[in-house]
């Protein structure tokens, strides 16, 4: 039998072999292959837990062996792996026989003193790698089983203590696979179906209808949701922008199994999946804090742990009060929106995350908040104001496809509510993933060609305000492709007149101050 377990280190982390070799001497634990302290550790707590689950300690000496040898070992998932090691050869030993589980298995879990075993962060990542280098079994912390399971052919077995997890490995039968993995979606706990896709139940604090007013950027927002375009929202404090952008999760539709696993891996690196939960299918939602560093937001650490822009892979990264961040970090984010992913480079080692996230900033329109205010006096001098605005550079604010300029407005008119904007959202999720696959902010200069063709008056009608508004190429293909979005919305297989007007307005710059970012 092969035991493996799971350095991780970065998205992909490495499969380390686990041999454990009895010989004559005196009675001692020898670990090699370069372990970090909470390996090392792992001598000690695996010796009691195996005395305190009711086995004999093998009297002969120990030789445990991790490899590669050159590649650090880090984190105390490896008790479990060392402990179970030392007891199948132990029994081996004994027996003098071939023991029945002759196949490869990954096994990871820190050992209690008692012998129970205590979840670790990383199972989901380990098990697909595992599997993809054809080990498909494996024995984990019965809290990271579900994560496990949800590995494409991966049998499992959760175990509590080491008792259990030694039987195990006498019983190959104990190992289960998740039921289904079907590509269809079914409907799972905290979700509802809208038109054949899927949404979180909605809450009162998602619901739409509570705003008053504030029609262009709630239509923004729904545009937003349903193509993956990035959109900022400019206006003063106490406008109402912070509030509208924070119900934005409602709008987000479900994530297919292809799009969760990716996610889950790395919220399981992190650390930050919940015990028992197995795929996460709700679209992330982040909110940094300002004083978030670089490092915080595009990942690092001693084992490049993802940052927040990673944790918001398939979901949303909203920066509020997005002038008050750093400019590094702010600059930071431009590469990321491009290529939908971020490499880290770490002490000679490189680990790419996937960063495919969707960006939302809400910012007061100067300093102080009052510029532009038919009510307020703007205190600002227009150096403040210029400086404040260079914190976002052109080419940053040139990636942002939707601006909305907000004021302080309320009508009379019935509010929309969230039921009603997830109906056109909806229609257009199910139009883009059967045309291309993704969504339309994600479409490559060929498929803009292919999917985005206009009329002739209407592309004339864009030129003019490209030209009238300074728009770059860039630009001009994110009109393009927020008007796909808008046709879809409204069932139309065609890009109309209406779509492009609309598309353009959404992009024109908010004020004076502006007209230079674009």
């Amino acid at each position: 039998m092969q035991i493996f377990s799971f350095s991780p280190f970065g998205y992909e982390g490495a499969l380390v072999t686990v041999e454990v070799d009895l010989r004559r001497g005196i009675p001692a634990v020898d670990l090699v292959g370069l372990a970090d302290n909470a390996v090392k550790e792992a001598r000690e707590r695996m010796q009691a837990a195996i005395r305190n689950s009711g086995f004999d300690f093998p009297p002969e000496r120990v030789l445990i062996s991790l490899s590669p040898a050159d590649l650090k070992k880090e984190g105390a998932g490896f008790d479990l792996p060392i402990a179970l090691g030392v007891l199948y050869e132990s029994l081996a030993a004994k027996d003098g026989t071939e023991q029945p589980f002759s196949e490869p298995v990954l096994i990871m879990g820190e050992l209690e003193l008692s012998g129970r075993i205590r979840p670790v962060r990383g199972v989901h990542a380990a098990a697909s790698t595992a599997a993809a280098g054809g080990i498909l079994k494996c024995i984990v912390p019965v809290q990271n089983a579900e994560e496990a399971r949800e590995v494409s052919g991966m049998a499992v077995f959760g175990a509590e203590n080491l008792t259990e997890a030694f039987n195990a490995l006498k019983n190959p039968e104990v190992f289960t696979k998740k039921i289904s993995h079907e590509e269809a979606e079914e409907c799972l706990d905290g979700f509802e179906e809208t038109d054949g896709v899927y949404f979180s139940k909605i809450r009162a604090e998602y619901e739409f209808a509570f705003i008053k007013g504030q029609k262009k950027l709630i239509r923004a927002l729904q545009i937003a949701a349903a193509g993956g375009h990035n959109l900022i929202a400019v206006g003063a404090p106490g406008c109402g922008k912070t509030m509208a952008i924070q119900k934005l999760p409602a709008l987000l539709p479900a994530l297919t199994k292809e799009k969760a696993q990716p996610l889950t891996r790395v919220y399981s690196i992190a650390g930050l999946l919940p015990p028992g939960k197995s795929l996460i299918r709700t679209a992330p939602f982040r909110v940094p804090h300002q004083t978030a560093s670089l490092e915080g937001m595009c990942g690092g650490g001693a084992q490049c742990r993802p940052g927040e822009i990673s944790l918001a892979h398939n979901g949303v990264l909203f920066l509020d009060e997005a002038a008050e961040f750093r400019t590094s970090v702010l600059q930071m984010l431009r590469v990321p929106i491009e290529t939908g992913s971020i490499t880290i480079t770490r002490a000679g080692r490189t680990t790419v995350y996937p960063a495919e996230f969707q960006l939302v900033m809400a910012s007061n329109p100067c300093p102080c908040g009052n510029y532009g205010s038919e009510s307020k006096i703007c205190l600002c001098s227009a150096r403040s104001v210029e400086l404040y605005w260079k914190k976002f550079s052109a080419p940053l604010l040139d990636r942002m496809d939707l601006r909305v300029s907000v004021a302080n407005e309320a009508d009379d008119k019935k509010p929309v509510s969230t039921a009603e904007l997830r109906t056109d959202i909806a229609r257009a999720v199910l139009a883009e993933r059967r045309r291309q696959g993704k969504k339309n902010a994600r479409l490559s200069a060929d498929e803009i060609a292919l999917h985005c063709a206009i009329a002739d008056e209407d592309r004339e009608f864009l030129a003019r305000n490209a030209a009238r508004n300074n728009f770059s190429p860039r630009a001009t293909a994110s009109i393009l492709k927020v008007a796909r979005t808008i046709a879809d919305l409204d069932g139309k297989r065609s890009i109309e007149s209406a779509h492009i007007k609309e598309a353009v307005e959404l992009r024109k710059p908010f004020n004076d101050f502006m007209t230079s970012g674009n």
